[in-house]
């Protein structure tokens, strides 16, 4: 089972990647409302399926079983292969594919192993990220993303301290998989031509504001006011969730915007590795505050003030926001590097 679900996840990861590289492809050239566009249509079919898991993945399970639902879960993947058959290539020039087998047998790589082309394709990534114009960017969306989160010592406060039960935390899930589908249509339909550092900067500083909301709930201010807890718990999941969304898809767009032509799909997926780094480093810190500050899951004494240094400290991204400006520089000098990458890369 662990073998099946690691093969799944490895092609689920292969196919992502070569989606990423047409959608940057595409985008490569137009403009910024253009690269939004093709992000918010692939994050509002994302958006949709969370929708329809959400809604009918429990009543399947209780009707049918799991076996049923995994089995039609496994015909999914086989619509990727038919899509591929409607994506639109150029043909490969058989003399340049020639040219470039001769050089890459004169290029001693070790005999081919594994392992030293992974070697070989990490120097080749380093001599293309170290350049300013991706690693400035690349830092910031790092910075971005890695700020510490609070969201398991609330996940334990609403179930242990509210009573949430998990028919209403489906509920909630449910309620954010439509407002992700809302934060891409308001991005697509309003944001999209906003400068990337202007909505970087107004995300962070509603995003802190409406963070800080959350206080309301662990102080139980919302039930001196006359709102319950869960009608203000999923008021607040839906708005955050439609801000994250929009600060989301600006993200999407940079990494876009900085990869270089012909080696799409290999930056692109090593930005989103930064990206994923950066929210494993946020959950880290979450809970390096967490328990420095003493919360745990029956003990709620000091999680306002987790809270809100964690709230707080979204706002230290802003001061990298000056590096976004190298995105939009020339390749200048770095010819070589992208050529080295384009030899060696999976494009």
């Amino acid at each position: 089972a662990v073998l099946a679900f690691t093969l799944g996840s490895l092609s689920t990861a292969f196919s992502d990647v070569v989606i990423d590289s047409i959608v940057v492809a595409r985008a490569r050239g137009e403009s910024q409302a253009l690269s939004g566009s093709l992000q918010s249509l692939c994050w509002g079919s994302v958006a949709v399926g969370g929708i329809a898991s959400s809604y009918f993945s429990g009543s399947l399970i209780e009707t049918y079983g799991t076996k049923y639902v995994f089995g039609v879960s496994a015909l999914f993947p086989l619509l990727i292969a038919c899509a591929a058959l409607l994506v639109r290539e150029d043909p490969f020039d058989e003399k340049k594919r020639a040219l470039e087998a001769e050089t890459a047998d004169g290029e001693a790589r070790d005999g081919e192993t594994v392992g030293g082309q992974l070697v070989e394709l990490g120097k080749k990534l380093w001599a293309v990220g170290k350049q300013r114009r991706i690693w400035a960017p690349t830092a910031f969306v790092f910075l971005w993303q890695a700020t510490p989160n609070p969201g398991t010592a609330m996940f334990y406060f609403t179930t242990n301290e509210l009573g949430f039960t998990p028919e209403f935390l489906g509920r909630v899930a449910l309620a954010r998989s439509v407002a992700a589908l809302v934060g891409v249509g308001v991005y697509n339909g309003y944001l999209k031509k906003v400068p990337l550092k202007k909505m970087f900067f107004w995300s962070a500083v509603v995003g802190t504001a409406l963070g800080l909301t959350q206080l309301m709930l662990v102080t139980g201010y919302n039930r001196e006011i006359g709102i319950s807890d869960q009608f203000f718990s999923l008021g607040d999941t839906v708005v955050l969730t439609v801000l994250g969304e929009v600060s989301f898809l600006p993200v999407l767009v940079l990494a876009a915007k900085i990869c270089p032509e012909g080696v799409e799909a290999t930056l692109f997926a090593a930005l989103m590795s930064v990206f994923n780094a950066g929210g494993a480093a946020s959950g880290a810190l979450g809970a390096a505050l967490t328990s420095y500050l003493g919360v745990t899951a029956e003990d709620f004494t000091n999680l306002f003030w987790l809270v809100l240094i964690c709230n707080l400290s979204s706002l230290m991204p802003l001061a990298g926001l000056r590096w976004l400006d190298e995105a939009d520089k020339e390749w200048e000098g770095e010819e070589d590097a992208v050529a080295a990458l384009k030899e060696g890369g999976s494009d």
